[in-house]
């Protein structure tokens, strides 16, 4: 029996510099895209004056992404992955910089923002299916955590920064910055990382339309994949608190500040959560974890059944956000060891683009039932689900570990491509 191996530290994987190349892409197309949409939103109202058309603008920024996970994701296996995120950022560099024309008719408006929700899934999953060539082993979830960690404050910082700017600058400005920091995204991809062939190619690479299907048929005809996606999604269910978060405040007894607060709860959780995660639980447990998380996670939400007040409320969303996201990063990261490299892309497109979706309808049926109920009973109905749904799945799981055991271990990423 050989020792442990010493835990892999944030530093080391930051050493990487195909790691940092893909982080500082990340972080500045994440920044653009809250940025954006708080610019569209204040442009669209600013010339609308209506609250129907803002919200509309607002939902394209992220409903066309199901249409282009189910289309367009199959590309980043069909050419190489780093040309696919470099042509995606530029694409949407320019049609954001169409976008912050002036007297643009409103229609006009809503294609383009519909286009470039359309072209992020195959950029998502270009950069998940990437990931494990940069970093192998117990880096690959380590660098998980980073990004996790970073995503969640560029999100803050990408919001509270919009809000920012549009008092200084008009929309139209604000939107110019945003197409800027997608060519930034772009240059660091392209000559951060290095060249490496389309990961499927000749016997491999089939037609495009077989691709559409592939990565669906490959995932839902294993009960251990199935699975981890089924995880993914459901971690999109729980968060129903950020959707309802002004009702959820006016009903705990608080006021517009406390919506911040509760807003600010589920990213604090996920930061605590993946950098506890990594830094103090073992690679080789790691996967066995995975429903006993998601439990976790939903577990806080019941206590909104007692119609709790705001601190506590704020205490069990960081709880659900801690634990949420450590399940949901572990789901991903042993999804994407497991899958070959010819179908990586496609799979992790499947599963961010249902995770995606799911995140998308909670707030809308969140809103449907606190018009019966109150929003704490509510989060609490979200959470009776979650955990429901969980308990199935985490024994379908256990099954698949016990059965294949190894498989779902990140100890060793190449092993997992050539599988």
């Amino acid at each position: 029996m050989t020792d442990a191996a010493p835990r892999v530290t944030f530093r080391e994987v930051f050493g990487v510099a195909e790691f940092r190349s893909l982080w500082f892409a990340e972080l500045f197309s994440i920044f653009g895209d809250q940025l954006a949409r708080v610019a569209l939103s204040v442009l669209v109202f600013n010339e609308t004056h209506s609250a129907v058309l803002t919200g509309l603008t607002y939902a394209l920024t992220f409903a066309p992404s199901l249409l282009g996970g189910i289309f367009l994701t199959g590309f980043a296996d069909r050419f190489p992955r780093r040309d696919v995120m470099v042509v995606v950022d530029l694409l949407r560099g320019l049609l954001i910089l169409l976008a912050a024309l002036p007297v643009l008719p409103f229609w006009v408006l809503c294609v383009l923002v519909g286009s470039i929700s359309l072209l992020n899934p195959p950029f998502k999953a270009s950069q998940l299916a990437l990931l494990p060539q940069v970093l192998t082993g117990d880096r690959f979830i380590v660098g998980q955590a980073i990004r996790n960690i970073t995503t969640q404050s560029a999100q803050l910082a990408g919001f509270a920064g919009g809000g920012l700017l549009l008092i200084a600058l008009n929309p139209h400005v604000a939107l110019v910055i945003d197409a800027a920091t997608f060519v930034l995204s772009a240059a660091f991809v392209r000559f951060g990382l290095s060249a490496r062939p389309a990961a499927a190619n000749g016997v491999q690479r089939k037609s495009f339309f077989a691709t559409i299907s592939g990565g669906g048929r490959l995932v839902f005809a294993s009960s251990g994949l199935r699975t981890l996606v089924m995880f993914t999604w459901l971690m999109g269910l729980l968060p129903v608190y950020e959707g309802i978060a002004a009702p959820y405040a006016a009903s705990a007894g608080g006021g517009s500040t406390a919506i911040g607060l509760l807003l600010a709860a589920d990213p604090l959780g996920s930061v605590i959560g993946a950098a506890v995660y990594t830094r103090w639980v073992p690679a080789a447990v790691r996967p066995r974890l995975i429903g006993v998380l998601s439990a976790l996670a939903a577990v806080p939400l019941l206590f909104c059944f007692l119609q709790p007040g705001m601190i506590i409320s704020i205490l069990m969303f960081i709880l659900c956000g801690a634990f949420g996201t450590v399940a949901l990063m572990q789901a991903t990261a042993s999804l994407t060891l497991a899958v070959p490299d010819e179908n990586r892309a496609q799979a992790m497109g499947l599963s961010n683009t249902g995770l995606t979706t799911v995140m998308g309808v909670t707030p809308l049926l969140g809103g449907i039932v606190a018009e019966q109920v109150s929003a704490q009973t509510t989060v609490g109905i979200f959470g009776l689900a979650g955990l429901a749904l969980t308990i199935p799945l985490a024994l379908v799981w256990q099954r698949n570990l016990s059965t294949q055991q190894g498989k779902w271990l990140e100890k060793d990423a190449a092993r997992a491509e050539h599988d």
